[in-house]
Order: structure tokens, then C-alpha cells, then sequence
């Protein structure tokens, strides 16, 4: 089988450019955001307030891996129905999805109330003197979970509709409350900690409420009538269900690591892992929307049946995805130690190589969302959760084995890296034997072109930087410079080096160049 190379100007392609631009705007407006207020937080809360808020308010998200299990499926749901054109159907959905969001939010705040307090008074490593902040921080991040659960159908709705605009304008609005935040912790003589907790949820609330107000305007299926289908329920929750390992690896990479780095190391440790986390979802966020608006049109096409289509988009997705974070990482790696003293007052123990080592493990898994999304598109998941879902709860018991050798804090990072490019290689043999893609192909055309791009384009900054001394704007211009000329000579086809030279002349002549 060939791979078909040829990119037109049709109206799904217009469609995920113009989406990923209004992404890319909401990206950049909150990055910038974030970056100021995650400044301002860090040197008005503290090093060990910070801490505290990572891991209290990371708990409750180890309760609601059963909400992103219901997000997955909501969101393929949707989108399959609306790739098929039957209205009908995606009315049910949605009322069904509603109907089981509220049954899991009210199972989550059952067990946050009951086992999660136990955990938060007897297991977790908090000052003495700080237990009643930490206790509020941990109630206000049981409502923002239980927020966060709600919106999830309106979220999906809009992604399934690729209505990207609406993200980008209610973006707006949650950028200026998160100003407001700032001005009110600097501003109120009060319980910072607390207060930060407290705001966050406004926040979400206020967000909330946005997302269902445009769903309703806009969205005939989003009126709620809810309605009783006992096959789409229990087709839906069996979906959601062969979920639940992966997502409690999800859970098990993400506020497992921070529980094991609180345990053995206590929060100030915490804290660099909280900077560093913020770094990646800074980076991350690129690769998010770019995807965000390409996905839909995964699973619309293995609903209309157009495989080629479905195999083209996974190629490009997982290429053009790697090329893009390794173009913003590279600067950030080189340069993490200089970023870092730049961005914060206080820089914690631990960041720098926390940083660098949480980017690579990031590459490594957003070159696999692609396959990912093929999966879901297909409703048969079984197999790929188990087998993907347990190699990355194995991190767990692994980095907690290292640690108890006398490790470092960075060894727990240095595991989650090895394993997730262990859980990369079991996703793309699945994925190629469920869809009938073409293994060799994907090899050629996405991971031996990406190998080669790093090859050429990362030893040439590396050594400006190490035995030149460059500046950080110097360093920076030749990893952007490298990577991109690299990419575009060897990590593109000739169809698309020619697709992306239209769309870079188009663009200069618009500015008047």
C-alpha cells in the first residue's frame, strides 16, 4: 500500500488550520497568563504553601480518573454520531452522557469525603501548622473536580462541532479573573493559601457556566431532556470502563509520582516537581490544540469509512507533532537553568533536570495520541487499555523500588521516560493490527524521519551553546533555525514541503512582505 501524500485545500483541511490558529490564540493568551501568575503564586504563596497546593489539590484527581474515562467516551461518542449524521442519536447521547456525569459526580464526592479525607489526615506529609489551610484546599479542589465533571459533555460537544472559537473567546474571560486572582492574593491581608484555593474554583465556576450558555445557544442536542436508554448507557459506561486502567496510569504518572516525591522527599521537593509541571502543560499546550483540531476528523473519518483518509491524518498528527514540540523543547532544555532563574524569584532543588527529563517523556507521548484517538474511534479499546494501562501503572511500583534504593528525587522522572517509551512501541503494534495500517509505513514516514530530524538538528545548538557560551536569544535562534530547516528538508515529503511553502508565501505576501 502506498501512503498517499497529497494535501488539498479542501474544507476539512481549512477547517484544522483555521481551528489550530484560534487554539494557538487561546494557547498563547493562557501560557502567558499562566507563566505570570504561576510567578506571582509561587513568591506570594511560598515554596512549602505551593507544595502543599500540588499535592492536596492533586489528590482529589486520583478520585476522577472515572470522569476522564466518561470524557473519553463522551467525546468519541459524540463526535462517531456526528460523523455518521444521525441527529437523533446525538441528542440521546448527550442526555445520556449528562445523566452519568452527575451519577459519577455524586460517586466521586462520596469517596473524596470519605477516603480521601483519611488519606489527607494520615498519610499525607503536611506542616503541623498548616493542616486547616490544607483542609480547605482540599475541599475547594473536591468542588472543582465535581465542576470539571459537569462540563465535560459541553466541552465535547463544542470539540466534536470543532467550534474552536468558542474556546478561544471564553478564554478571554478566563484569563482576566485569572489576573484578578493575582491582584486579590497581593491585594487581601488574609490566608493566602486558602484564598488561592478558593478563587481557582470561582474561576472554574465562572467558566462553567460560559460553556453551557454557548452549548445552548448553539447546539440543539445540548437542551437537556434526559431520557432513559438502557443500551447507550450501558454501551457507554462499558466503553468508559475498559477506560479505567489507562487512565488510572493517567493518575499513576501524574499525582502518584507527586504522592511517592512527598512521602520520601516531603513538599519542598513537591514544589520543584509543580514548576516543572507547569513548564511541560506551557510546551505541552501546542501540541494539545494542534491535535484538539485534528482529532475529530480521525474518528469522523473511520466513521464514514475512509481509512486512507484516517491513516494520513495519524501519519502527519504524530509527525508534524514531534517536530513541533521538539522545535519549543529544545530552546527550554538547553536553556533550563537561565528560563528558570529568568521566570521565578525562588528556583526549588530538582527543577532543572525535573524539567528536562518531564519534556523528553512529553514528546515521547504526544507522538502516540494519534494512535490513541484511532483506538477510541474504533470503540474496541479492551485490549489496548490493558495491556497499554498496566505497563504505565508499572511505574508506580518501580519508581517507589528505586527511591527505596536511595535514589534520587530525578530517577522517579528518568523511570516514567523509559516506560513511556516502552508503552509507545506496545500502542503502535496494537494500533496497526486493529486498524489494518500499514506498520512499515508508519516506521518510514514517522518515526525514522523524526530520529533523523533530532539527529542533524540537535548537536549543532548543543554545541554553540556548551563551548560557545551563546545568550539565550543566540541559543534559542539557532535550535529554532536547526530544527525547522532540518524538518522541513528531511522530515517532510516533497508534496508537503511544497503545502507548507504556498502557506508560508501566502502568509508573507498578506503582511505586505
Amino acid at each position: 500500500m502506498k501512503y498517499e501524500t497529497s494535501i488539498n485545500d479542501s474544507s476539512n483541511n481549512k477547517r484544522i488550520a483555521k481551528n489550530t490558529l484560534l487554539l494557538y490564540f487561546r494557547m498563547l493568551l493562557m501560557m502567558v497568563v499562566t507563566l505570570y501568575t504561576s510567578r506571582v503564586v509561587l513568591a506570594t504563596l511560598g515554596v512549602e504553601d505551593y507544595g502543599i497546593y500540588n499535592v492536596v489539590g492533586g489528590v482529589v484527581t486520583m478520585f476522577g480518573f472515572i470522569s476522564g474515562c466518561m470524557s473519553t467516551a463522551t467525546q468519541r461518542y459524540l463526535t462517531f454520531e456526528l460523523g455518521k449524521g444521525r441527529v437523533k442519536r446525538l441528542q440521546e447521547v448527550f442526555n445520556v452522557s449528562i445523566l452519568i456525569h452527575g451519577i459519577v459526580a455524586l460517586v466521586i464526592l462520596v469517596v473524596a469525603e470519605t477516603i480521601g479525607l483519611w488519606f489527607l489526615w494520615n498519610k499525607m506529609q503536611i506542616p503541623t501548622g498548616r493542616l486547616d489551610a490544607a483542609f480547605w484546599v482540599y475541599q475547594s479542589s473536591v468542588l472543582a473536580a465535581l465542576i470539571m465533571i459537569m462540563s465535560i459533555p459541553y466541552n465535547a460537544t463544542i470539540i466534536a462541532h470543532e467550534r474552536m472559537s468558542a474556546f478561544a473567546c471564553i478564554s478571554v474571560l478566563e484569563v482576566l479573573l485569572k489576573l484578578g486572582i493575582v491582584y486579590l492574593l497581593l491585594l487581601l491581608n488574609v490566608d493566602k493559601l486558602i484564598l488561592y484555593a478558593v478563587l481557582i474554583v470561582a474561576v472554574q465556576f465562572a467558566v462553567r457556566i460560559c460553556y453551557g450558555w454557548y452549548c445552548k445557544c448553539h447546539f440543539k442536542e445540548t437542551r437537556i431532556r434526559l431520557t432513559w436508554n438502557r443500551c447507550l448507557i450501558k454501551e457507554m459506561l462499558s466503553f468508559a470502563g475498559w477506560s479505567i486502567v489507562g487512565n488510572a496510569a493517567y493518575v499513576a504518572y501524574t499525582q502518584g509520582i507527586n504522592v511517592l516525591l512527598n512521602i520520601f522527599f516531603g513538599p519542598t521537593v513537591n514544589a520543584a516537581r509543580a514548576i516543572s509541571v507547569q513548564v511541560q502543560h506551557a510546551v505541552n499546550m501546542f501540541s494539545q490544540n494542534f491535535q484538539t483540531a485534528i482529532n475529530p476528523q480521525i474518528t469522523k473519518s473511520y466513521a464514514a469509512s475512509d481509512y486512507v483518509e484516517m491513516y494520513t491524518l495519524i501519519y502527519r498528527s504524530s509527525k508534524f507533532t514531534f517536530f513541533l514540540l521538539l522545535f519549543l523543547s529544545l530552546p527550554v532544555m538547553i536553556e533550563t537553568e537561565y528560563m528558570l532563574n529568568l521566570w521565578l524569584t525562588v528556583v526549588p532543588d530538582d527543577t532543572v533536570i525535573f524539567t528536562r527529563l518531564i519534556l523528553c517523556t512529553t514528546i515521547i507521548d504526544s507522538m502516540a495520541n494519534p494512535l490513541m484517538v484511532a483506538v477510541t474511534a474504533t470503540g474496541h479499546i479492551r485490549r489496548y487499555h490493558i495491556i497499554v494501562g498496566g505497563c504505565l501503572l508499572s511505574i508506580i511500583p518501580l519508581s517507589y523500588g528505586v527511591l527505596k534504593l536511595g535514589c534520587s528525587p530525578a530517577s522517579v522522572l528518568v523511570v516514567h521516560f523509559l516506560l513511556s517509551v516502552v508503552a509507545f512501541a506496545i500502542r503502535l503494534c496494537i494500533v496497526t493490527r486493529m486498524i489494518n495500517m500499514p506498520l512499515y509505513i508508519y516506521i518510514k514516514e514517522v518515526i525514522l524521519k523524526s530520529l533523523k530530524v533530532v539527529v542533524l538538528s540537535v548537536p549543532v545548538p548543543l554545541v554553540i551553546s556548551f563551548y560557545l557560551h551563546t545568550s539565550f536569544i543566540v541559543t534559542g535562534v539557532v535550535c529554532v533555525v536547526s530544527v525547522s530547516v532540518i524538518s522541513y528538508v528531511f522530515g517532510l515529503d516533497e508534496n508537503e514541503r511544497t503545502f507548507v511553502g504556498k502557506r508560508l508565501k501566502g502568509a508573507l505576501l498578506k503582511m505586505g512582505c
